[in-house]
C-alpha cells in the first residue's frame, strides 16, 4: 500500500513544477504562434518532425527529474490552466486575440493573386490553385477574394457572392 500511495507524494516542489511549466508552456506558445502559424491545421512532415523534437526537447526542461504521478498531475494541471487562462483571457480581450490568433490574410483579391501573403505565407501559387480547386473553383476571375484563415483553411467569396461550402479543403501546407 506504501508503494501505490509512494506514486502520488511529491518529490519535487509544486512551486518549482510550476515554474518550469509555465516557463516551457509560454516559449512554445511563442514559438508555435510565430514559427508554426498557420500549419496547426496539416503539418508537413519537417513541421511534424519540428514538433516532435521540440516536446521530447522541452520534457526534460519541463519534467525536471519527477518520478511520480502527483509531480506530473502538478505539471499537467499547471499547463491546462495556462491553456483555459488564454482561451479566456482571449474570449474577453480583442487584443490577446489578435495576439494569440494571427488575422486571415489575402490571397486573392478580385481575381488577382496576392504575391506579398503568397511569399510571407510561403504557398505556392500552385499549391494555393490546388486548394481552390478541391473547393470547385477553377478560375481566379470569379473570386472576389480568398482569405488565409488562421487555422490555416482558405475561405473564398466569390464574384457572384456565393461561397463554396465550408470544409471542403484542407488547410494548407
Amino acid at each position: 500500500m506504501d508503494s501505490l500511495l509512494g506514486l502520488f507524494r511529491l518529490e519535487l516542489s509544486p512551486l518549482e513544477l510550476i515554474v518550469r511549466g509555465t516557463a516551457i508552456y509560454w516559449f512554445l506558445l511563442l514559438v508555435f504562434r510565430f514559427v508554426l502559424r498557420r500549419d496547426a491545421g496539416s503539418l508537413g512532415v519537417a513541421d511534424l518532425l519540428f514538433v516532435v523534437l521540440i516536446a521530447d526537447a522541452s520534457s526534460n526542461a519541463m519534467q525536471g527529474e519527477y518520478r511520480t504521478v502527483g509531480d506530473g498531475l502538478v505539471l499537467a494541471l499547471t499547463l491546462a490552466t495556462w491553456n483555459y487562462a488564454i482561451d479566456w483571457a482571449s474570449f474577453r480581450s480583442p487584443r490577446l486575440a489578435a495576439f494569440f490568433e494571427p488575422p486571415a490574410e489575402p490571397l486573392v483579391k478580385h481575381g488577382k493573386l496576392v504575391w506579398r501573403t503568397l511569399r510571407k505565407e510561403r504557398i505556392t501559387k500552385d499549391e494555393l490553385l490546388g486548394k481552390l480547386r478541391q473547393q470547385g473553383i477553377d478560375d481566379l476571375a470569379c473570386i472576389r477574394v480568398a482569405r488565409l484563415e488562421s487555422d490555416g483553411q482558405i475561405s473564398v467569396i466569390r464574384m457572384d457572392g456565393a461561397s463554396p461550402p465550408p470544409g471542403d479543403a484542407p488547410p494548407v501546407r
